[in-house]
């Protein structure tokens, strides 16, 4: 460890004496080095946890000794005889006052002595810390070759740098904690909250969280849009060696959660392979595929939903990890078989959008996927994953409002609206009232044959005749989907 003040007036060799009462300062804090300056104002030129030598006694030792506190000096020792015998006693009563310890080096010691020992300190402490980290790392890579490979890494990481690690899965959840039932329901929680961010943000990142067991650095693993979880340290007064020990375990956790990559491509490529046995109706074979590796399929009636973005390879390995239901990838979408609320969640989760099928059994998929589909074009950031149910009910009319349909409809009320801006809604309340003119001119406050004149013109621009069932249906769309 690195020296103390303590340590430093135990030298006999040295001679020092504490001026200050023992009870000023902590003298069992470690040193990080010793310096001379008789600057009026040295501070600039130091860093906190130093040790300052002087000669020259300051002309007001209150301001002087009040600057040295508040910087973080951790003690101040006066050079006798060079200047001044003794040591003055406004000095010793500054430093008392504001609790930096004093101590008085006799004209034999040379300061180059103190400075000498306090280094000789730091760079033993160095090469300890080094060889610690060394050997640290050493027993964390031997870890590695057992069979339970990230668990016996993060076990023997918390063995070494003494702290709690837990290590949060990619659903959000801590997954493994060590040591065993060192983290308690609370700071689990607050883990699990932290690194919900990270992982829903999709790319590399780090953080830090305070629990009830500490503070913890948080760093996620796995590459950017398919992090495999966030593994979280005790950080608290943690060292640099400490820090590059850790920093090996981050490589190496993100191996041992790679290496699992491989066994999830091929049970990907198997749910694919299962998913287009049911679609071409061989039920009794993706049955008997499925079940050994993925469980048994999911039983009628079920749903279908298809979702897709950006993170479907990221709700992948959530699902794998997560899920007893079947799912497959089936190109760039994802299929989930199962309810409207799992498949909410999922996307919302993962910020996807989809649809979701009506009720079905395994023999119809076919055309439950077509229903997924459809429900999937009519997704929102309202409504990320509509069911076909709801479009279904709306009628075939509610199918109009798609950009496609807008921009048909829109082309072909154009000369209407380029004669009359007004005409588009007079002809929309005469087919709202069955073309009956006589009820449609009351609602619009004009005379029938008023509006007789206005549909007629309406037949000249649009070169048809309104009076065949076809050609109203086709209008009636058109003033439908431009609205």
């Amino acid at each position: 460890m690195p020296a103390t003040l303590t340590q430093l007036l135990a030298r006999p060799e040295l001679g020092l004496r504490l001026l200050t009462p023992s009870s000023v300062g902590d003298p069992d804090a470690p040193l990080a080095w010793a310096h001379s300056s008789d600057l009026p104002d040295p501070t600039p030129f130091l860093s906190p946890g130093q040790v300052l030598l002087v000669t020259e006694p300051p002309e007001d030792a209150e301001p002087y000794v009040r600057r040295l506190a508040e910087h973080g000096i951790a003690a101040l020792g006066f050079g006798t005889e060079v200047v001044r015998d003794g040591t003055p006693a406004s000095l010793v009563e500054a430093c008392t006052r504001h609790g930096l310890p004093l101590f008085e080096v006799p004209y034999r010691t040379p300061f180059i002595a103190v400075v000498r020992f306090v280094a000789d300190r730091v760079a033993a402490d160095a090469y300890a810390r080094s060889t610690w980290a060394l050997r640290a790392s050493r027993a964390i890579s031997l870890a590695a070759l057992r069979p339970d490979a990230l668990g016996a890494v993060l076990s023997e990481l918390s063995r070494q740098i003494e702290r709690p690690v837990a290590l949060v899965g990619s659903d959000g959840a801590v997954s493994r904690s060590y040591p065993s039932g060192g983290l308690d329901a609370r700071a689990r929680r607050a883990l699990a909250e932290a690194a919900d961010p990270l992982l829903r943000s999709g790319r590399r990142a780090a953080g830090t969280v305070g629990t009830d067991a500490g503070p913890f650095a948080l760093q996620t693993l796995g590459a950017a849009g398919r992090l495999r979880g966030v593994l979280a340290v005790g950080s608290e007064a943690l060292d640099a060696a400490a820090q590059q020990v850790v920093t090996g375990v981050v490589a190496l956790a993100g191996l041992a959660l790679e290496q699992t990559r491989a066994a999830d491509a091929a049970r990907a490529r198997l749910r694919t392979a299962v998913w287009r046995a049911l679609l071409a109706g061989d039920t009794a074979v993706a049955a008997s595929i499925a079940e050994p590796v993925l469980g048994a399929l999911p039983a009628s009636p079920l749903r279908v939903a298809v979702l897709t973005g950006a993170t479907v390879a990221a709700a992948l390995d959530w699902l794998e990890a997560n899920a007893d239901g079947f799912f497959a990838r089936d190109g760039s979408d994802l299929v989930v078989l199962g309810d409207d609320a799992a498949a909410l969640a999922l996307a919302m989760r993962f910020d996807l959008r989809g649809g979701l099928s009506s009720n079905a059994g395994l023999d119809a998929l076919p055309a439950a996927l077509e229903q997924a589909h459809a429900a999937r074009s009519r997704a929102s950031a309202d409504d990320p994953v509509p069911s076909f149910d709801e479009v279904a009910s709306a009628g075939m009319l509610a199918l109009l409002h798609t950009p496609d349909a807008r921009a048909v409809a829109v082309t072909a009320l154009q000369p209407l609206v380029a004669a009359d801006p007004t005409l588009p809604g007079v002809l929309r309340t005469w087919l709202d009232a069955d073309g009956v003119y006589d009820v449609a001119a009351r609602q619009l406050g004009m005379h029938r044959h008023t509006l007789r004149a206005r549909v007629a013109e309406a037949e000249r621009l649009l070169g048809r005749d309104l009076g065949s069932f076809p050609a109203r249906a086709d209008l009636y769309a058109a003033l439908r989907a431009a609205a």
